[in-house]
């Protein structure tokens, strides 16, 4: 983190300078916009990630009764739907004051298992690997699903399938593949029957195959690109996670772990029930998504990083053999420096693909996935706080309850809130290493796009828009008369009238 860097986020006399925005951010799940401010000797003083939608679950879930939650709160997002189920689950869990019955929690680590393996299946073959396959600047008739379909069909063959096998895993868990209602406060409303256990062993041992295979990939990217791929939007970051009690890497349960950006540790293993004295969420006028920072380290140099990255990077350990020693692999790669870049995030995507994979079939050959003691209860909360590790980082759901059993209050944290600023540093980081501003670009362009496409975020955690979308960029000199014009229609078509 440079003051440099941090100079970017707001121009001293934004009123003389042109503006290129980028509107919206495509292949992302939501929507969002990229703006842009240059001098007249194309030196850039402003880079900024807007998220123009609002957000306002927090408010509608108020005044519903508190066992509604887990499954109301899917609505937030149609891609990561189960982890705000099991993260409002785990909230409610403290409302009721239940302890887990064995059955209850690995069904819920499987259900888990399945959302993080066809979530990073889909963030990496459908959103990324057009990117990462054909350049970033190529063909972008190209640069899509289709065209990698077309040129390497086999890798996206197994984009597909691995996707279909999280979804599976979801509908014999929750009961359906989006939005299901399998998990409830205090436990789950179903197990898993042996035939159901034995369809999905069925296939297991391909989709760890696959896995390693695409671990592998991920490698060869970066040995093929090593320069390119270490310096791409670099920046140092702290960083934020749960660990399990051992220290081992854990997306179901654990403490939080934060660490500094030179990897001193800033708290272990603190008590997410209390998650407020260690994390506050800043708010600024240009964006409606939060900016939370670590309250010991205060707004201005307290933010952090999360995701795939940080977890792999931050925890002691993976615990299941294969993707541990992917993650050795990882750490050591070209002395460590793959593990603080932002395409880095690509690699400890894959390789968590693999570790759900190999705890997926653990879990499917674990007996108590057949019991029939699924519901707990205890004495009743007023507070409930539920933290699970999703897809794209640290999800915080925090709920308060009446003697009505109506929620009242409602604060959540996703994943993509977490990695606001960050998101932001990363593009600042890219603009001024290939923004020249002298001629507008479509691979300009997606340069920017694809530093925020390496969060895999969810930019408003409530709508989604995968795939070609309009957008038209102008360049404008000091005076305001436009030099330059981008456009991009509905079908990815890019023209320009000069």
């Amino acid at each position: 983190m440079t003051d440099t860097i941090n100079n970017l986020e707001t121009a001293a006399h934004p009123e003389n300078l042109r503006r290129v925005a980028i509107d919206p951010v495509s292949r992302v799940e939501g929507h969002g916009k990229v703006t842009l401010l240059l001098d007249e000797n194309d030196r850039i003083h402003q880079v900024r990630l807007h998220i123009v939608e609002f957000r306002g679950f927090e408010k509608f879930v108020q005044g519903r009764p508190y066992w509604e939650a887990p499954v109301m709160v899917q609505r937030l997002c149609g891609i990561c739907p189960v982890s705000h189920h099991l993260a409002a689950s785990k909230a409610m869990d403290m409302i009721v004051g239940a302890t887990l019955t064995p059955t209850a929690e690995k069904v819920r680590r499987l259900m888990h298992y399945g959302q993080i393996f066809q979530s990073h299946a889909l963030h990496f073959f459908h959103l990324s690997s057009p990117d990462l396959l054909f350049g970033f600047d190529s063909d972008v008739a190209k640069r899509n699903i289709v065209g990698v379909a077309a040129t390497y069909p086999e890798i996206a063959k197994q984009g597909v399938l691995l996707r279909k096998y999280g979804q599976e895993v979801i509908r014999v868990t929750a009961g359906k593949r989006i939005h299901g209602t399998g998990s409830i406060p205090g436990g789950v409303n179903k197990n898993v029957s042996i035939a159901e256990r034995d369809y999905l062993l069925k296939d297991i041992a391909q989709m760890i195959e696959w896995s390693r295979d695409s671990v592998a990939m991920v490698r060869q990217l970066f040995e093929q690109n090593l320069d390119f791929y270490d310096s791409f939007g670099r920046f140092k970051a702290h960083t934020l996670n749960l660990v399990r009690a051992d220290g081992a890497l854990d997306l179901y349960h654990g403490g939080l772990r934060a660490r500094d950006m030179d990897g001193n540790t800033l708290f272990d293993h603190y008590d997410y029930s209390h998650y407020w004295d260690a994390i506050f969420e800043d708010v600024k006028p240009w964006s409606y998504m939060k900016f939370p920072f670590l309250r010991s380290l205060g707004p201005e140099t307290g933010w952090y990083r999360v995701g795939p990255l940080s977890r792999v990077t931050q925890c002691d350990f993976i615990p299941t053999p294969l993707a541990n020693q992917a993650r050795k692999a990882f750490m050591a790669f070209n002395g460590g420096s793959a593990a603080g870049a932002t395409l880095g995030f690509h690699w400890a995507r894959m390789i968590e693909m693999l570790h759900a994979a190999e705890m997926m079939q653990d879990l499917l050959h674990d007996p108590d996935l057949q019991g029939e003691d699924l519901v707990s209860t205890g004495q009743r909360q007023e507070r409930g706080v539920g933290v699970i590790e999703a897809p794209r980082g640290t999800l915080i759901h925090h709920y308060k309850v009446d003697e009505h059993d109506q929620i009242v209050r409602c604060n959540l944290i996703v994943s993509t809130t977490h990695n606001n600023q960050s998101m932001n540093e990363a593009i600042r980081q890219v603009a001024r290493q290939y923004l020249d501003g002298k001629k507008l670009t479509e691979g300009l362009l997606n340069h920017i796009e694809v530093a925020i496409r390496a969060f895999d975020p969810c930019l408003s955690c409530a709508t989604h828009a995968l795939g070609k979308m309009p957008l038209e960029v102008e360049l404008l000199d000091v005076s305001g008369e436009r030099v330059d014009v981008l456009s991009r229609s509905s079908d990815g078509v890019f023209c320009s009238p000069n």
